[in-house]
């Protein structure tokens, strides 16, 4: 793991407090904790911490927050440097993008998406844009490599971008707006982009025999209204049009 450093002093503020309803919510997490175990409650009142401060983490915040735990400061020092979720230096007002640069979203065109960043925003991660809006970083993976390329941002990912659609999230951002988070080219979460490739053909679930269900179906039962879906004509299991036989009729067949 790379070093990381706080920013710089002229970039730290001159204090920092929780607003009364984020001390509220962080003794309430506090509170979760045996007595003597309050520093179990360092990350989500950190980031709690870094929410108010503009989404970034200065000295006076991991200073507040190792007071209120009851902490040395360099203990919670330890886990902002640590734990790359915290950032430690100041980010764009309205989005810092985190740019996913591992192999799936490269090989589906991450590249161009990292140009974009350094076109709009700055040349160079972890610097602000001119206008004070944007900022952006390369991250490891993000846990969408199906929806390859994509960018996190705040809580929403942005998923199957070009850099067309990339362009568009953040000129809504740019203009105050919220654009809908997920697959920007159209499909629903990772389904295939042209629909249903598989298990098209549709018949009642009472027409088919319980040994020839799917482990689990059988032993679970399925509710009234409930179709399963089959390919077993397709197979060749049962001729094209007809419905399944049950165990006994097959078995008078054989007799």
């Amino acid at each position: 793991m790379s070093v990381r450093r706080l920013a710089p002093p002229e970039q730290q503020p001159a204090s920092f407090a929780f607003t009364a309803e984020n001390l509220a919510w962080a003794k309430q997490q506090i509170a979760k904790y045996p007595d003597g175990r309050q520093a179990s409650a360092v990350i989500p009142i950190l980031w709690r911490a870094q929410e108010q401060a503009g989404g970034w983490t200065p000295r006076k915040a991991i200073e507040y927050v190792a007071d209120l735990l009851g902490m040395a400061h360099i203990r919670v020092l330890e886990v902002a440097t640590f734990y790359t979720m915290f950032l430690l230096e100041p980010v764009g007002r309205k989005a810092h993008v985190q740019w996913c640069g591992t192999t799936p979203c490269l090989l589906r065109g991450g590249e161009e998406i990292r140009k974009v960043c350094e076109r709009r925003i700055h040349r160079h991660p972890f610097h602000v844009s001119v206008d004070g809006d944007f900022s952006w970083e390369e991250v490891e993976c993000l846990g969408a490599c199906v929806n390859a390329p994509m960018v996190l941002i705040g809580k929403d990912t942005y998923e199957d971008l070009t850099a067309e659609s990339f362009e568009r999230v953040l000129d809504a951002i740019g203009r105050g707006e919220t654009p809908a988070p997920g697959p920007q080219n159209g499909r629903q979460f990772s389904a295939p982009l042209g629909g249903e490739t598989t298990l098209k053909d549709m018949v009642p679930k009472d027409s088919i025999p319980l040994d020839m269900m799917p482990n689990g179906l059988a032993a679970n039962g399925l509710a009234e209204k409930d179709l399963v879906a089959t390919d077993l004509a397709a197979k060749g299991a049962v001729p094209k049009g007809a419905a399944p036989k049950s165990r006994k009729s097959r078995k008078q067949d054989k007799a």
